[in-house]
């Protein structure tokens, strides 16, 4: 992760007075809204393998949850799908490796 430009930062809890949430005030709240919203919205239906998208998802609705417009919303949602390249069905489902079968030629008869 450094390599990517993100530092890691080592918070020892055990041998501190401080509680575990006073130390990162902030983290039991996100995961508690996470699992809620799993749990919640996919019925806890969620495979590993499309987490990363899921965690996108959840992203994007978490930093905008006190939004006052939800308009803007509708448009930022609008302006990002427009800005990303659309990811093809095979590469979500078979994301690092080639296609499992091979992509069948549709003829018009």
């Amino acid at each position: 992760m450094e390599r990517k430009g993100y530092q890691h930062d080592v918070t020892f809890l055990r041998g501190k007075k401080k509680r575990p949430s006073e130390l990162m005030p902030r983290v039991h709240r996100v995961i508690s809204l996470l699992k809620r919203w799993l749990i919640g919205t996919h019925q806890g239906a969620v495979s590993r393998k499309h987490l990363d998208y899921y965690l996108d998802e959840f992203t994007f609705r978490f930093n905008r949850r006190r939004s006052k417009s939800r308009g803007k919303l509708f448009f930022r949602l609008a302006q990002q799908a427009v800005a990303v390249e659309p990811v093809p069905l095979d590469q979500i489902i078979h994301p690092k490796g080639k296609p499992k079968t091979k992509p069948q030629a549709v003829g018009v008869t």
